[in-house]
């Protein structure tokens, strides 16, 4: 099952300056994700943020938030419910980065496969505290059938080949 940017949404999930503190490598997770986010704009997949409890945490970070064509304040754990009023609903891929691995990421992955989408998690910008939560995640998200991909995979995939009008843009970014 290859990702296609035609059919794909991108979830930025809970960036925010409360928390990415105390994320291991927070800001490298950061920087990712904005890079992740920038190839989805050039391919024009559509880019949805969530933020924890906002009014506690914050809201996303700018770097982050000003990718986000909507941001989804959140109380519960799990977004998917959330998320199904967003032009997510129009797609059915969901590439999911964010924090924390083990709580956010995962229960969002794992209700957003149980409405019927096909779920991706971008390891390579995904964080937690503590690098035993973020392994125990990948490796229950795995064994539940949610693709793990990095985001090369995913950048390659949505372009599918080297004539794509936007290879170089995204293969910049990359590099």
């Amino acid at each position: 099952m290859m990702m296609d940017a035609k059919n794909a949404s991108l979830v930025m999930i809970d960036y925010q300056p409360r928390l990415l503190p105390a994320i291991r490598h927070g800001q490298k997770l950061v920087a990712r994700s904005v890079t992740l986010g920038r190839i989805a704009a050039l391919l024009d997949v559509p880019v949805i943020g969530t933020e924890q409890s906002p009014e506690k945490l914050g809201e996303n970070v700018p770097s982050i938030r000003r990718l986000c064509a909507e941001t989804v304040a959140k109380r519960r754990f799990d977004a998917s419910e959330a998320l199904r009023a967003t032009a997510l609903a129009e797609r059915r891929q969901v590439v999911l980065c964010g924090c924390e691995a083990h709580v956010c990421v995962l229960q969002t992955a794992l209700g957003l496969q149980a409405l019927g989408f096909q779920v991706f998690v971008v390891e390579d910008a995904v964080g937690a505290r503590r690098q035993g939560d973020k392994s125990a995640a990948l490796a229950r998200l795995s064994q539940a059938g949610v693709t793990l991909v990095t985001l090369e995979m995913v950048a390659f995939e949505w372009l599918g080949d080297a004539d794509h009008p936007r290879f170089r843009e995204v293969q910049a970014l990359i590099k």
